[in-house]
């Protein structure tokens, strides 16, 4: 049985809802990675070096990322030579299952919050102004309480105008409480406020804005520091979550992104937003490998339920899509040709 059909029968069911809004959420990268690797499949029919040469650019222009492409191409050339692979029928198939094996090799990862009962649970949200921000934190809160999580938002992106309105204006559409003060506030006075109020009503779940700039980068960072020593204080172990926002679009910039927030922050997750709108999807596997953080949900269209947890398996289906169809098709034909 081909990856293709183990992806297809494992999401079959439940999560085909789910695989579908991948697969619509990565129209624009299949319709310009994939059908050109369907079109290097079709045209080389032999796999030779040339074949991955031509594979290799394809993958960099996707920004699957220099490092993730070479373990690639490595594992996928390995493969045929063990398996005395001739023609290029079914690699696609053997893309894809490679390409789930690179996001899952290192440390275990998961999509999961780490969400437990009995405790105030605070997550950081993290990033830089324009990539999403704080509509992500809005549609994480509509999640959470669909989930059945009392949930509370604090305001604390008291920099950039608007901000702090904008969180109450999600805040009111999914009926969650927001802790604010007026532009320009300390913000660690402003989630030390919103920590507190939260312990005081039993809130399960705490979502805390942040500045996403200020005079310059030190400043921004000093301060990121300090919001996150202000929560350890008021609760052991807490931030429980740094959940750093990242705008697809900007492919490889956001690497560079996740690598300076990393340093002060400790990120545990990437919200990859924007997904749907770039050509470039193959960033989900460079910043996995290059940084070894878990993508945990992915903006895959402007719908309040379009924030999705990350799944590697429906990932790929929703990149190779085409493929599997295809795929199908030559089954169904096969068989046609058996029948006759």
């Amino acid at each position: 049985m081909s990856f293709f059909k183990k992806i297809k029968d494992k999401i079959s069911g439940t999560n085909e809802a789910v695989a579908e809004k991948f697969k619509d959420g990565l129209t624009k990268t299949r319709d310009s990675f994939t059908s050109k690797v369907n079109d290097l499949v079709f045209r080389f029919r032999v796999v030779d070096e040339e074949f991955f040469e031509e594979l290799e650019e394809l993958l960099l222009q996707a920004d699957v990322g220099f490092e993730t492409v070479m373990e690639l191409i490595d594992l996928l050339k390995e493969e045929v030579q063990r398996k005395n692979i001739k023609n290029t029928t079914g690699m696609q198939s053997l893309i894809s299952e490679k390409l789930v094996e690179i996001y899952n090799s290192g440390e275990a990862v998961t999509s999961e919050l780490d969400i437990k009962e009995g405790r105030l649970n605070v997550i950081l949200m993290v990033g830089v102004n324009g990539v999403g921000k704080t509509t992500t934190i809005g549609k994480m809160a509509a999640r959470l309480k669909k989930e059945g999580k009392t949930v509370m938002l604090a305001a604390g992106d008291t920099f950039r105008a608007g901000a702090i309105e904008q969180l109450v204006v999600w805040g009111e559409r999914t009926g969650v409480e927001v802790v604010r003060q007026a532009e320009g506030s300390d913000p660690a006075a402003v989630i030390f406020d919103a920590v507190k109020a939260a312990k005081k009503r039993n809130v399960d779940v705490l979502i805390c804005d942040t500045a996403g700039r200020l005079q310059n980068k030190v400043n921004l960072m000093n301060e990121l520091e300090k919001v996150h020593r202000v929560i350890g204080r008021e609760i052991e172990g807490a931030p429980h979550e740094v959940l750093l926002a990242l705008d697809a679009t900007t492919g490889q910039n956001a690497l560079i992104q996740a690598q300076t927030f990393n340093e002060v922050t400790n990120v545990t997750g990437i919200v990859l937003t924007k997904l749907d709108g770039t050509a470039k999807g193959g960033i989900v596997l460079a910043i996995r490998n290059k940084l070894d953080i878990p993508v945990k949900f992915v903006g895959l269209g402007e719908g309040i339920d379009d924030l999705q947890p990350f799944d590697p398996e429906k990932y790929v289906y929703g990149l190779f899509a085409n493929g599997l169809e295809m795929e199908e098709t030559d089954d169904h034909e096969a068989e046609i040709e058996e029948d006759k």
